[in-house]
């Protein structure tokens, strides 16, 4: 699988928001701070997945800690992957929304900023083939890509994820299967060849 959307390198990982007035307490705090640190690429890859521009999210991904620093009372031991995939997925739909509206607003012939800096021509191709699958896992449907992204490019058990979501191992395989099929036609589809040379 050639998706292997990664922060970058100079990225810090965030650190646990301050103490509020209800004051979490120094286990607390800690237990916010290893799972910042545990699960920081996989909160930044799962935003990405969906939909979030890789110069946003950084700002996603700490959004969703903040989130779990919030609500950490309330989260299981062992359960933790779960909130923050979750948590996750709702901070990414709430971003496509909100440029969704952005779109809206300056639809009048405004162009879109030119990023000042183009990838060097050695990552052309590797650049090229992660927006197709960014593409792909964006045209496919949300619960068939949630079961997607955490099997094949997570590495996530097909018992694991029927945990995290809810669902009866069976409605895992079949939605699985639907988004393979999916993926392999839209990359045939999409792939370079095919298209128009520009």
């Amino acid at each position: 699988m050639p998706f292997e959307d990664m922060p970058p390198s100079e990225t810090k990982v965030p650190v646990a928001p301050p103490r509020g007035p209800d004051d979490m307490g120094p286990s607390t705090d800690t237990r916010v701070t290893a799972l910042v640190k545990a699960h920081f690429d996989f909160v930044w890859r799962v935003v990405r997945r969906f939909g979030v521009p890789e110069s946003a999210a950084d700002d996603a991904a700490q959004q969703v800690f903040m989130v779990l620093a919030r609500r950490i009372a309330d989260v299981d031991l062992g359960a933790e992957r779960t909130f923050l995939f979750r948590t996750a997925l709702n901070v990414a739909g709430d971003a496509a929304r909100a440029r969704a509206r952005n779109r809206e607003r300056t639809e009048d012939g405004i162009d879109a900023a030119v990023d000042p800096h183009p990838n060097p021509e050695d990552k052309l191709d590797r650049t090229r083939a992660l927006e197709l699958v960014q593409e792909i896992l964006l045209g496919m449907d949300a619960d068939e890509r949630a079961v997607f992204v955490l099997f094949e490019l997570e590495s996530v058990s097909a018992r694991e994820i029927a945990e995290m979501l809810e669902i009866p191992a069976g409605t895992v395989a079949s939605r699985l299967r639907r988004a393979r099929e999916y993926f392999h036609t839209e990359a045939k589809r999409l792939r370079p060849s095919n298209r128009r040379s520009t």
